[in-house]
């Protein structure tokens, strides 16, 4: 882990007890169920970067991202934020001081907008909460200023929820986002439930806001398409672990795990090379009831015995992580 980082997360884990009732256990003469949700992810955001999440629904980001953020408590493993432990007793006042510096953005923008406040009173309730401003006039400017910085006009704070587009209710999540002057947000999917062409203004969006502002992002997208225009790195998940972590120039030119290429065999090829491409078959496996081994082997073209018997580790090849027997053993 650098010791300059801004986020670090350190062998973070998640379980759920998804049992049924315990007299339901009793009469049918079934144990507790547990869903490894997240299991041993860690990595590091800098200052100024993007570190994008990808991978098939149910493969565990939305679970990191709340954990990262301070929504959901991880069963194991630590979240640091600018070298304070998120989630270690002794620290809750640090720890109170930091949710200023932490935001987040959703992936429905309708749904995260309270319908019944005004847009004005949306974003000027976490200036109000964190104290930012020392009158009504400042509160006032500064929500047409954030307004403005979305490219929305300030006298749309008199509106509701209800009377903006898609794309512009996005622009006012984001500018809630930034009222508390963070240094970091976690965006959960923020245009998978746009258009097309909406989604390339709220990237290009949020690209120039972290330029201008120094922002770091955790973004999370099952789009490679998408993380490639926003990433720094990129970590791509399959059923709560992180099988390869690179550069996001390097992993489009050359992948290295099996199912990372197969993410990228499934984007459209816009250049008609021609290349072949693989298709992932089967579905993302039960967490409840993981496969032995590799979690990846009963869907992957280059498993072999010791996949079906052994966990692969999160190996280092040169500046990324591949976890995978196959490339270990230099078959991929």
């Amino acid at each position: 882990m650098s010791g300059s980082a801004l986020v670090a997360a350190q062998d973070l884990s998640r379980v759920f007890d998804v049992s049924r009732p315990w007299i339901n256990r009793v009469i049918e003469g079934t144990d507790k169920a547990y869903l490894k949700a997240v299991t041993g992810v860690s990595f590091t955001i800098e200052r100024g970067q993007t570190l994008a999440l990808v991978g098939e629904s149910g493969s565990g980001k939305s679970t990191v991202a709340r954990m990262v953020v301070g929504l959901l408590p991880p069963t194991a493993g630590s979240v640091t934020f600018d070298g304070i432990d998120m989630w270690a007793p002794a620290r809750e006042a640090e720890r109170q001081k930091l949710r200023r510096r932490l935001q987040m953005i959703f992936q429905d923008p309708f749904a995260s907008l309270n319908p019944r406040w005004r847009v004005d009173r949306i974003i000027a309730d976490p200036i109000r909460a964190f104290g930012l401003t020392g009158d009504k006039a400042e509160t006032e400017a500064r929500v047409g200023e954030l307004l403005r910085l979305v490219g929305l006009d300030p006298a749309d704070g008199i509106k509701y929820p209800h009377e903006f587009s898609g794309g512009q209710r996005q622009r006012i999540c984001i500018a809630r986002a930034l009222s508390s002057n963070p240094d970091f947000i976690v965006c959960d999917e923020p245009t998978s439930a746009l258009d097309v062409s909406v989604q390339a203004q709220i990237l290009n969006l949020m690209r120039d806001l972290q330029d201008q502002l120094g922002l770091a992002y955790l973004f999370i997208s099952h789009n490679l398409a998408v993380v490639r225009h926003m990433a720094t790195r990129i970590g791509v998940m399959y059923l709560g672990r992180i099988v390869e972590n690179a550069p996001a120039n390097e992993l489009f030119e050359a992948p290295r795990h099996p199912y990372t290429r197969a993410l990228i065999d499934a984007l459209p090829d816009l250049t008609m090379s021609g290349r072949k491409r693989r298709v992932i078959e089967g579905e993302i496996p039960n967490p409840i009831e993981p496969p032995p081994g590799c979690a990846f082997h009963p869907r992957c073209p280059l498993a072999f015995e010791r996949c079906r018997s052994e966990l692969p580790l999160l190996l280092p090849y040169g500046d990324r992580q591949v976890a995978c027997h196959a490339v270990e053993a230099g078959r991929a």
